[in-house]
Order: C-alpha cells, then sequence, then structure tokens
C-alpha cells in the first residue's frame, strides 16, 4: 500500500485560484465603510448623549425622592412629638384653675361649686376644639357594640331588651375614632 503525503505546494495547487480585487473595487469599498463609520460613529455619539441625559435625569428624581422622604419624615415626626400641642394648651387653663382652687383655704361650698363648674367648662371647650366627644346613651337608648361596652345584662320591663339601662362610665371618641367605649347595663327583657 503506498502512501500519499500532501505537501504544501499540493494543497495550493488544488485551490482555485483567488480573484485579486481590482484598486477601484479596494477603494470603493474604503470609501463605503468609512461612510458608514461616520453615520455610526455620530449615531453612537447622539446615543451616549442620550444615555448621559437619562442618566442626569434618574439620578435628579431620585435625589428628589429622597428628599421627599427625608422631608415627610421629618413632617411625620414633628406631627408626632407637637400632634398633642393644641390639646395640652387647653388643658393648661383647667389645671390652673384647679391649683388656685386648691390654694386658697376656708371656701365656702358655693365658691368651690362655682370654680368646678369654671373648670368643667374649660375643659369642655379643650375637648371640643381638639374633637373628643363623649359617648353617653340615655336609658333605653339601643346598645351599640361599636361604642358601648356591656357589663353585665339585667331584667328590666320599663326598657326593651338589648336596651341601656344604666351608664357606668361614659365613653369617649376623637375625630370619628373609640378613643374608650361607654360601660352600660343592658336590659335582657
Amino acid at each position: 500500500m503506498s502512501q500519499e503525503s500532501n505537501t504544501p505546494s499540493d494543497d495550493l495547487e488544488k485551490q482555485p485560484e483567488a480573484e485579486v480585487p481590482t484598486v477601484e473595487e479596494t477603494t470603493d469599498q474604503i470609501v463605503d465603510s468609512v461612510g458608514a463609520d461616520s453615520e455610526e460613529q455620530k449615531l453612537i455619539g447622539e446615543l451616549q448623549e442620550q444615555v448621559l441625559s437619562l442618566k442626569d435625569q434618574v439620578l435628579r428624581a431620585h435625589a428628589e425622592m429622597e428628599n421627599v422622604r427625608r422631608r415627610s419624615h421629618e413632617e411625620v415626626t414633628k406631627a408626632r412629638k407637637f400632634g398633642i400641642e393644641s390639646f395640652a394648651e387647653g388643658l393648661i387653663p383647667v389645671k390652673d384653675s384647679l391649683e388656685a382652687a386648691l390654694a386658697v383655704e376656708n371656701q365656702s361650698f358655693d365658691a368651690l361649686k362655682e370654680g368646678m363648674d369654671t373648670t368643667l367648662r374649660q375643659l369642655t371647650s379643650a375637648f371640643e376644639r381638639n374633637y373628643l366627644k363623649e359617648i353617653a346613651p340615655a336609658v333605653g337608648d339601643k346598645f351599640d357594640p361599636n361604642v358601648h361596652q356591656a357589663i353585665s345584662s339585667i331584667p328590666n320591663s320599663d326598657v326593651e331588651a338589648n336596651g341601656v339601662v344604666q351608664v357606668l362610665q361614659k365613653g369617649y371618641t376623637i375625630s370619628e375614632r373609640i378613643l374608650r367605649p361607654a360601660l352600660v347595663i343592658v336590659s335582657a327583657g
């Protein structure tokens, strides 16, 4: 068996001759690629400018959001800290009146009662200014579990079933929110 060896010169002989482009064809290709490159470079430059502009807009929007978040946090903190300021201002005269009443010795009952009435009016006024309202159902009102808390149920023929027989302690709401339900005794019927 004979061995054939391929030499590089044999490979060259087997390949067809490659077409060599003319100088004009090569020049046209170079001009076309240079023209395309300049258009591509121009487009790339425009896109890079847009990217930088968008990055700037994103950074500014992020900074603005951080500022809004920080200001909101500060406002919430201040609201928590000073939210009861108005209510406290309403209670200060009440405390002053009570201290003044206790400072006077040998008061008559009528003077003491008049001072207590004045103090109660000041307190009621402070409650009203701060939307603090009483829940004080009348005898016979229907029991409402949303604003009343039944302590017990007793038989009472004068009041229909589930009606309020007695208020043991007033309840309070602040801006329609229950602070404390009214403690009541209800009729069993």
